[in-house]
């Protein structure tokens, strides 16, 4: 079952869900847009290793925008901090954004119950297209849980995304054992 704004509110003032900073207007039928955060960043190396630290370099959206390139993942953030205690959050491009050709997500579009953080994009474009911090990206949906949760995504002891920040974090698929 997906959240309607009206729940989406009732969950906000229960603690249940968190979005800073939160805008009213922002609020859809069933969603909430999320904006384009002014950090972005490129992998430094041109062929990327799962077993390896693949490291990224950071660099800032100016006023006058950035271009994104086909050809190139740019990893993103989102201007909103969420937090997520009892549902579990989607995150969608936004129509008018798939409309201009991005993709803001390659595979990671669920979050899990317990996902304290600001929002990883994975971009790419079929074509150039010039980007803005804080234009509208996305959306997040969020979905009810059945039955009881015991592994909180912010209280397991492996989680590789629990640290809070402002600037998109590099894939960190090397943590794991293969």
């Amino acid at each position: 079952m997906i959240l309607t704004d009206k729940r989406i509110l009732e969950e906000i003032n229960n603690g249940n869900i968190v979005i800073e900073p939160f805008d009213p207007k922002c609020l859809g039928t069933n969603s909430y847009d999320v904006h384009l955060g002014k950090h972005l960043a490129t992998y430094k190396d041109e062929v990327l290793d799962a077993k390896k630290h693949n490291e990224i370099e950071h660099f800032e959206i100016g006023e006058e925008g950035f271009v994104l390139q086909p050809g190139t993942l740019y990893l993103g953030v989102t201007e909103e901090y969420t937090e997520t205690h009892s549902t579990v959050p989607f995150l969608e491009g936004k129509s008018s954004i798939g409309r201009l050709g991005i993709d803001i997500h390659a595979t990671a579009g669920k979050g899990d119950v317990g996902f304290c953080n600001t929002w990883t994009l994975e971009i790419s474009c079929v074509h150039p297209v010039r980007v803005y911090g804080g234009m509208p990206v996305g959306q997040l949906i969020y979905f009810m849980v059945e039955g009881d949760i015991e592994n909180y995504y912010n209280k397991k002891q492996n989680a590789k995304y629990n640290t809070r920040t402002t600037k998109p974090v590099e894939s960190m698929m090397w943590k794991n054992k293969f």
